[in-house]
Protein backbone atom coordinates (compact mmCIF):
# COMPACT_ATOMS: atom_id res chain seq x y z
CA UNK A 1 0.00 0.00 0.00
CA UNK A 2 1.82 3.05 -1.27
CA UNK A 3 4.55 0.95 -1.87
CA UNK A 4 5.45 1.03 2.19
CA UNK A 5 5.26 -1.67 4.35
CA UNK A 6 2.41 -2.28 7.19
CA UNK A 7 4.68 -1.76 9.37
CA UNK A 8 5.86 1.55 8.09
CA UNK A 9 2.57 2.86 7.55
CA UNK A 10 1.47 2.01 11.53
CA UNK A 11 4.45 4.22 12.45
CA UNK A 12 3.61 7.20 10.89
CA UNK A 13 -0.12 6.69 11.82
CA UNK A 14 0.71 6.02 15.15
CA UNK A 15 3.24 9.11 15.58
CA UNK A 16 0.59 11.67 13.98
CA UNK A 17 -2.25 10.73 15.50
CA UNK A 18 0.08 11.64 18.79
CA UNK A 19 0.68 14.97 17.32
CA UNK A 20 -2.96 15.82 16.91
CA UNK A 21 -3.57 14.79 20.07
CA UNK A 22 -1.31 17.20 22.02
CA UNK A 23 -2.54 20.25 19.55
CA UNK A 24 -6.10 18.98 20.81
CA UNK A 25 -4.80 18.99 25.01
CA UNK A 26 -3.48 22.26 24.39
CA UNK A 27 -6.24 24.13 23.23
CA UNK A 28 -7.66 24.52 27.04
CA UNK A 29 -4.55 26.26 27.82
CA UNK A 30 -4.60 28.94 25.20
CA UNK A 31 -6.53 31.94 26.89
CA UNK A 32 -5.18 34.70 25.18
CA UNK A 33 -3.35 35.96 22.14
CA UNK A 34 -0.37 36.33 24.48
CA UNK A 35 -0.62 32.43 25.24
CA UNK A 36 -1.09 31.36 21.55
CA UNK A 37 2.00 33.90 19.85
CA UNK A 38 4.21 33.44 22.51
CA UNK A 39 3.04 30.96 25.21
CA UNK A 40 3.03 33.28 27.69
CA UNK A 41 7.02 33.49 27.68
CA UNK A 42 6.55 30.14 29.96
CA UNK A 43 9.34 27.90 28.39
CA UNK A 44 12.03 26.48 30.33
CA UNK A 45 15.69 25.66 28.90
CA UNK A 46 15.02 22.17 27.46
CA UNK A 47 11.40 23.11 25.84
CA UNK A 48 13.27 26.36 23.96
CA UNK A 49 16.71 24.01 22.94
CA UNK A 50 13.66 21.82 21.20
CA UNK A 51 11.33 24.74 19.76
CA UNK A 52 14.99 25.86 18.44
CA UNK A 53 15.52 22.76 17.09
CA UNK A 54 12.65 21.96 15.86
CA UNK A 55 11.72 25.08 14.07
CA UNK A 56 14.77 25.75 11.95
CA UNK A 57 15.02 21.98 11.05
CA UNK A 58 12.76 20.75 8.10
CA UNK A 59 12.65 18.37 4.94
CA UNK A 60 13.86 21.07 2.38
CA UNK A 61 17.41 21.49 4.23
CA UNK A 62 18.57 17.91 3.81
CA UNK A 63 17.16 17.37 0.49
CA UNK A 64 18.91 20.76 -0.27
CA UNK A 65 22.17 19.99 1.36
CA UNK A 66 22.37 16.23 0.03
CA UNK A 67 21.36 17.36 -3.38
CA UNK A 68 24.25 19.70 -3.58
CA UNK A 69 26.68 17.35 -1.72
CA UNK A 70 26.13 14.70 -4.20
CA UNK A 71 27.50 16.62 -6.60
CA UNK A 72 29.89 19.26 -5.35
CA UNK A 73 31.01 17.13 -2.15
CA UNK A 74 31.08 18.23 1.41
CA UNK A 75 31.03 21.95 0.35
CA UNK A 76 27.64 21.67 -0.12
CA UNK A 77 26.88 21.82 3.97
CA UNK A 78 27.56 25.52 3.45
CA UNK A 79 23.98 26.26 2.03
CA UNK A 80 23.25 25.61 5.63
CA UNK A 81 26.40 26.25 7.24
CA UNK A 82 25.88 29.63 6.26
CA UNK A 83 24.64 30.87 9.57
CA UNK A 84 27.75 28.75 11.24
CA UNK A 85 29.51 31.37 12.78
CA UNK A 86 26.63 33.89 13.79
CA UNK A 87 25.39 31.21 15.59
CA UNK A 88 27.86 32.56 19.39
CA UNK A 89 25.48 35.97 18.41
CA UNK A 90 22.25 34.10 19.77
CA UNK A 91 23.69 34.26 22.70
CA UNK A 92 23.65 37.87 22.99
CA UNK A 93 20.52 38.47 20.68
CA UNK A 94 18.42 36.25 22.96
CA UNK A 95 17.97 38.53 25.76
CA UNK A 96 17.41 41.54 23.59
CA UNK A 97 14.16 40.12 22.22
CA UNK A 98 13.58 38.76 25.43
CA UNK A 99 13.94 42.21 26.71
CA UNK A 100 11.62 43.90 23.94
CA UNK A 101 8.77 42.13 25.36
CA UNK A 102 7.37 42.54 21.70
CA UNK A 103 4.88 39.55 20.26
CA UNK A 104 6.58 40.60 16.69
CA UNK A 105 9.64 42.44 15.17
CA UNK A 106 7.16 44.80 13.32
CA UNK A 107 6.23 45.56 16.62
CA UNK A 108 9.58 46.03 17.10
CA UNK A 109 10.37 48.49 13.35
CA UNK A 110 7.35 50.34 14.49
CA UNK A 111 8.91 51.80 17.49
CA UNK A 112 12.04 52.07 16.64
CA UNK A 113 11.47 53.54 13.14
CA UNK A 114 7.55 54.61 12.87
CA UNK A 115 5.04 52.95 11.58
CA UNK A 116 5.55 52.91 7.62
CA UNK A 117 8.40 50.72 8.48
CA UNK A 118 6.63 48.75 10.74
CA UNK A 119 3.73 47.92 7.59
CA UNK A 120 6.93 47.43 5.28
CA UNK A 121 8.65 44.72 7.53
CA UNK A 122 5.48 43.04 7.98
CA UNK A 123 4.81 42.64 4.43
CA UNK A 124 7.97 41.14 3.78
CA UNK A 125 7.55 39.07 6.97
CA UNK A 126 4.19 37.81 5.65
CA UNK A 127 6.29 36.73 1.97
CA UNK A 128 9.35 34.95 4.05
CA UNK A 129 6.91 32.83 6.17
CA UNK A 130 4.76 32.35 2.81
CA UNK A 131 7.83 31.50 0.73
CA UNK A 132 9.62 28.90 3.58
CA UNK A 133 6.35 27.18 4.09
CA UNK A 134 6.36 26.96 0.02
CA UNK A 135 9.72 25.53 -0.25
CA UNK A 136 9.50 23.27 2.61
CA UNK A 137 6.15 21.28 2.09
CA UNK A 138 7.50 21.28 -1.90
CA UNK A 139 11.05 19.45 -0.81
CA UNK A 140 9.33 17.26 1.65
CA UNK A 141 6.49 16.19 -0.66
CA UNK A 142 8.88 15.60 -3.52
CA UNK A 143 11.12 13.40 -1.21
CA UNK A 144 8.61 11.33 0.11
CA UNK A 145 7.71 10.96 -3.42
CA UNK A 146 10.73 9.89 -4.10
CA UNK A 147 10.97 7.28 -0.95
CA UNK A 148 7.66 5.69 -2.43
CA UNK A 149 8.85 5.42 -5.83
CA UNK A 150 5.38 7.83 -6.74
CA UNK A 151 2.97 5.72 -5.05
CA UNK A 152 2.66 8.60 -2.71
CA UNK A 153 2.41 11.70 -5.11
CA UNK A 154 3.63 15.32 -3.77
CA UNK A 155 0.57 16.67 -4.08
CA UNK A 156 -1.23 14.45 -1.89
CA UNK A 157 1.62 14.54 0.71
CA UNK A 158 1.39 18.61 0.56
CA UNK A 159 -2.13 18.54 1.23
CA UNK A 160 -1.93 15.72 4.06
CA UNK A 161 0.78 17.24 5.95
CA UNK A 162 -0.44 20.75 5.78
CA UNK A 163 -4.09 19.43 7.16
CA UNK A 164 -2.31 18.58 10.47
CA UNK A 165 -0.24 20.85 11.24
CA UNK A 166 -2.96 23.21 10.32
CA UNK A 167 -5.25 21.55 12.98
CA UNK A 168 -2.68 20.99 16.01
CA UNK A 169 -0.98 24.97 15.23
CA UNK A 170 -4.69 26.75 15.56
CA UNK A 171 -5.90 24.60 18.77
CA UNK A 172 -2.84 25.07 20.67
CA UNK A 173 -0.80 27.74 18.53
CA UNK A 174 2.83 28.12 20.17
CA UNK A 175 2.73 25.85 23.49
CA UNK A 176 1.54 23.17 20.82
CA UNK A 177 4.53 24.00 18.39
CA UNK A 178 7.29 24.20 21.30
CA UNK A 179 5.91 20.63 22.59
CA UNK A 180 6.30 18.91 19.59
CA UNK A 181 9.32 20.70 18.43
CA UNK A 182 10.81 19.14 21.30
CA UNK A 183 10.08 15.46 20.08
CA UNK A 184 10.70 16.08 16.83
CA UNK A 185 13.75 17.84 17.55
CA UNK A 186 14.98 14.27 19.15
CA UNK A 187 13.79 12.17 15.94
CA UNK A 188 15.87 14.76 13.72
CA UNK A 189 19.12 14.67 15.58
CA UNK A 190 19.41 10.83 15.63
CA UNK A 191 17.91 10.13 12.44
CA UNK A 192 20.12 12.88 10.41
CA UNK A 193 23.36 9.85 11.37
CA UNK A 194 20.66 6.72 11.04
CA UNK A 195 21.60 5.97 7.26
CA UNK A 196 25.57 6.65 7.99
CA UNK A 197 26.01 3.14 9.09
CA UNK A 198 23.77 1.47 6.22
CA UNK A 199 25.66 3.96 3.46
CA UNK A 200 29.22 2.74 4.55
CA UNK A 201 27.61 -0.95 4.39
CA UNK A 202 26.15 -0.14 0.89
CA UNK A 203 30.06 1.83 -0.28
CA UNK A 204 32.04 -1.09 1.08
CA UNK A 205 33.51 0.52 3.76
CA UNK A 206 35.08 4.42 3.79
CA UNK A 207 38.10 3.37 1.88
CA UNK A 208 36.29 2.24 -1.28
CA UNK A 209 34.28 5.59 -0.79
CA UNK A 210 37.67 7.57 -1.07
CA UNK A 211 38.76 5.75 -4.00
CA UNK A 212 35.48 5.88 -5.85
CA UNK A 213 35.20 9.89 -5.78
CA UNK A 214 37.47 13.00 -6.55
CA UNK A 215 39.57 14.58 -4.02
CA UNK A 216 37.57 17.55 -4.16
CA UNK A 217 34.10 15.91 -2.90
CA UNK A 218 35.88 15.50 0.24
CA UNK A 219 36.73 19.44 0.87
CA UNK A 220 34.33 21.52 2.89
CA UNK A 221 35.32 24.58 -0.63
CA UNK A 222 34.28 23.47 -3.83
CA UNK A 223 36.02 24.12 -7.34
CA UNK A 224 32.87 25.82 -8.57
CA UNK A 225 29.16 26.55 -6.77
CA UNK A 226 30.70 26.87 -3.66
CA UNK A 227 33.97 28.21 -3.68
CA UNK A 228 35.71 30.49 -1.17
CA UNK A 229 34.14 33.30 -1.95
CA UNK A 230 30.25 32.22 -2.20
CA UNK A 231 30.88 30.74 1.52
CA UNK A 232 32.22 34.27 2.61
CA UNK A 233 29.69 36.37 0.92
CA UNK A 234 26.81 34.09 2.40
CA UNK A 235 28.19 33.66 6.04
CA UNK A 236 28.01 37.41 5.80
CA UNK A 237 24.67 37.45 4.55
CA UNK A 238 23.45 34.78 7.08
CA UNK A 239 25.09 36.98 10.38
CA UNK A 240 23.11 40.06 8.78
CA UNK A 241 19.83 38.75 7.92
CA UNK A 242 19.64 35.94 10.63
CA UNK A 243 18.20 38.05 13.34
CA UNK A 244 15.03 39.23 11.50
CA UNK A 245 13.92 36.35 10.70
CA UNK A 246 10.03 37.01 11.45
CA UNK A 247 9.84 33.36 13.81
CA UNK A 248 12.68 34.30 15.87
CA UNK A 249 11.28 36.75 18.17
CA UNK A 250 9.22 33.88 19.43
CA UNK A 251 12.00 30.80 19.06
CA UNK A 252 14.69 33.48 20.51
CA UNK A 253 12.28 35.53 23.10
CA UNK A 254 9.34 33.28 24.31
CA UNK A 255 11.46 31.42 27.56
CA UNK A 256 10.37 32.21 31.04
CA UNK A 257 13.77 33.71 31.55
CA UNK A 258 16.43 35.52 29.61
CA UNK A 259 18.99 32.25 30.24
CA UNK A 260 16.29 29.97 29.17
CA UNK A 261 15.81 32.06 25.79
CA UNK A 262 19.70 32.31 25.31
CA UNK A 263 20.31 29.11 26.27
CA UNK A 264 17.22 27.49 23.73
CA UNK A 265 18.21 29.41 20.61
CA UNK A 266 22.10 29.04 20.84
CA UNK A 267 22.19 25.37 21.92
CA UNK A 268 19.48 24.32 19.63
CA UNK A 269 21.04 25.77 16.74
CA UNK A 270 24.28 23.99 17.73
CA UNK A 271 22.91 20.63 17.48
CA UNK A 272 21.43 21.79 14.31
CA UNK A 273 24.64 22.24 12.98
CA UNK A 274 26.12 18.92 13.95
CA UNK A 275 22.61 17.34 12.11
CA UNK A 276 23.39 19.07 8.93
CA UNK A 277 27.04 17.24 9.00
CA UNK A 278 24.75 14.33 8.20
CA UNK A 279 22.80 15.26 5.43
CA UNK A 280 25.97 16.53 4.02
CA UNK A 281 27.84 12.42 4.32
CA UNK A 282 24.52 11.23 2.77
CA UNK A 283 24.99 13.81 -0.22
CA UNK A 284 28.85 11.95 -0.55
CA UNK A 285 27.41 8.47 -0.23
CA UNK A 286 24.93 9.07 -2.86
CA UNK A 287 27.22 10.20 -5.53
CA UNK A 288 29.20 7.12 -4.94
CA UNK A 289 25.73 4.95 -5.18
CA UNK A 290 24.42 6.52 -7.66
CA UNK A 291 26.47 7.99 -10.22
CA UNK A 292 23.68 8.21 -12.52
CA UNK A 293 22.12 11.44 -10.38
CA UNK A 294 21.82 14.42 -12.92
CA UNK A 295 22.57 18.17 -11.76
CA UNK A 296 18.73 18.44 -12.35
CA UNK A 297 17.81 16.21 -10.14
CA UNK A 298 20.29 16.05 -7.67
CA UNK A 299 17.36 17.27 -4.93
CA UNK A 300 15.91 13.30 -5.27
CA UNK A 301 19.24 12.24 -3.68
CA UNK A 302 18.21 11.97 0.00
CA UNK A 303 14.80 10.36 -0.88
CA UNK A 304 16.84 7.56 -2.71
CA UNK A 305 18.91 7.35 -0.04
CA UNK A 306 16.31 6.80 2.45
CA UNK A 307 14.25 4.57 -0.08
CA UNK A 308 17.21 1.90 -0.81
CA UNK A 309 19.42 2.11 2.58
CA UNK A 310 16.97 2.12 5.50
CA UNK A 311 14.91 -1.35 6.72
CA UNK A 312 11.57 -1.66 6.78
CA UNK A 313 10.10 0.04 9.98
CA UNK A 314 12.88 2.63 9.66
CA UNK A 315 11.59 3.92 6.06
CA UNK A 316 8.71 4.95 7.93
CA UNK A 317 9.79 6.59 10.91
CA UNK A 318 12.09 8.04 8.80
CA UNK A 319 9.12 9.45 6.44
CA UNK A 320 6.89 10.56 9.75
CA UNK A 321 10.04 12.28 11.50
CA UNK A 322 10.90 14.38 8.18
CA UNK A 323 7.42 15.03 7.45
CA UNK A 324 7.00 15.86 11.53
CA UNK A 325 10.03 18.23 10.90
CA UNK A 326 8.58 20.37 8.29
CA UNK A 327 4.93 20.42 10.41
CA UNK A 328 6.85 21.65 13.18
CA UNK A 329 8.23 24.72 11.22
CA UNK A 330 5.19 25.18 9.21
CA UNK A 331 3.27 25.76 12.33
CA UNK A 332 6.17 28.07 13.82
CA UNK A 333 5.46 30.26 10.75
CA UNK A 334 1.92 30.00 11.02
CA UNK A 335 1.41 31.42 14.43
CA UNK A 336 4.06 34.36 13.41
CA UNK A 337 2.55 34.73 10.01
CA UNK A 338 -1.25 35.75 12.51
CA UNK A 339 0.90 37.85 15.02
CA UNK A 340 1.82 39.92 12.05
CA UNK A 341 -1.43 40.16 10.34
CA UNK A 342 -3.20 40.21 13.66
CA UNK A 343 -1.30 42.80 15.88
CA UNK A 344 0.23 44.97 12.79
CA UNK A 345 -2.53 45.28 10.07
CA UNK A 346 -6.15 44.09 11.62
CA UNK A 347 -5.50 45.75 15.16
CA UNK A 348 -4.21 48.57 13.75
CA UNK A 349 -5.74 49.81 10.69
CA UNK A 350 -9.50 47.83 11.50
CA UNK A 351 -10.54 46.94 14.92
CA UNK A 352 -8.41 48.80 17.49
CA UNK A 353 -10.36 48.65 20.51
CA UNK A 354 -11.91 45.01 19.89
CA UNK A 355 -12.34 42.02 22.78
CA UNK A 356 -9.11 39.70 23.05
CA UNK A 357 -11.27 36.89 22.23
CA UNK A 358 -12.00 38.26 19.16
CA UNK A 359 -8.29 38.74 18.00
CA UNK A 360 -7.47 35.57 18.78
CA UNK A 361 -10.40 34.59 17.00
CA UNK A 362 -8.28 36.54 13.39
CA UNK A 363 -4.98 34.99 14.43
CA UNK A 364 -6.74 31.63 14.07
CA UNK A 365 -8.22 32.41 10.88
CA UNK A 366 -5.11 34.50 9.60
CA UNK A 367 -2.84 31.36 10.37
CA UNK A 368 -4.47 29.26 8.09
CA UNK A 369 -4.82 31.91 5.24
CA UNK A 370 -0.92 32.26 5.09
CA UNK A 371 -0.26 28.09 4.89
CA UNK A 372 -2.74 29.00 2.14
CA UNK A 373 -0.63 31.44 0.42
CA UNK A 374 2.75 29.29 0.97
CA UNK A 375 1.28 26.21 -0.32
CA UNK A 376 0.31 28.22 -3.53
CA UNK A 377 3.87 30.39 -3.49
CA UNK A 378 5.75 26.98 -3.43
CA UNK A 379 4.09 26.09 -6.89
CA UNK A 380 6.32 28.51 -8.26
CA UNK A 381 9.75 27.80 -6.78
CA UNK A 382 11.75 25.84 -8.87
CA UNK A 383 13.69 24.28 -6.44
CA UNK A 384 14.65 24.22 -3.00
CA UNK A 385 17.77 26.32 -3.19
CA UNK A 386 16.53 28.41 -5.31
CA UNK A 387 14.25 29.46 -2.97
CA UNK A 388 17.15 29.85 -0.18
CA UNK A 389 18.97 32.42 -2.66
CA UNK A 390 15.42 34.61 -2.48
CA UNK A 391 14.85 34.77 1.16
CA UNK A 392 19.09 35.82 1.55
CA UNK A 393 18.17 38.74 -0.33
CA UNK A 394 15.23 40.66 1.64
CA UNK A 395 15.97 39.43 4.56
CA UNK A 396 19.72 41.10 4.57
CA UNK A 397 17.51 44.33 4.21
CA UNK A 398 15.61 44.53 7.51
CA UNK A 399 19.08 42.72 9.14
CA UNK A 400 20.77 46.37 8.35
CA UNK A 401 17.79 48.64 10.34
CA UNK A 402 17.43 45.67 13.34
CA UNK A 403 21.65 45.90 13.94
CA UNK A 404 21.90 49.88 13.58
CA UNK A 405 18.69 50.14 15.48
CA UNK A 406 20.74 47.79 18.82
CA UNK A 407 24.32 49.20 18.39
CA UNK A 408 23.32 53.12 17.29
CA UNK A 409 21.03 54.92 19.29
CA UNK A 410 21.18 58.21 16.82
CA UNK A 411 19.70 55.47 13.94
CA UNK A 412 16.57 56.74 12.42
CA UNK A 413 14.22 56.00 9.40
CA UNK A 414 15.92 58.12 7.10
CA UNK A 415 19.46 56.36 7.08
CA UNK A 416 18.04 52.89 6.85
Amino acid sequence: MLGLSILDLVVIGVYFLCLTIIGILTYKSVKSTGDYFMGNRRFGKILMIGHALGAGTHTDQPVAVAGACSQIGLAGIWYQWLWMFATPFYWLIAPIYRRLRYVTLGDFFEKRYGSKLGAIYAIMGLLFFALSTGIMLKGTGTTIDAITLGALPTDMTVIIMTVLFVLYSVLGGLVAAVITDLIQGFFILVLSFLMIPFAINATGGMTALHQGLPEHMFSFVAPQEVTLFFITMVVVNGLVGIVVQPHHLAVGGSGKTEMSCRTGWTYGNILKRVATLGWAFIGVFAAFLYPELEESNREMAFGMAVMNLLPTGLVGLMIASMAAAVMSTCDAFMVGGSALFTRNYYQKYFKPNASESHYLKVARMAAVLVVIGGVLFGLFIPNVVAGLKIMWQFTAFFGIGFWMAVMWRKANRYGV
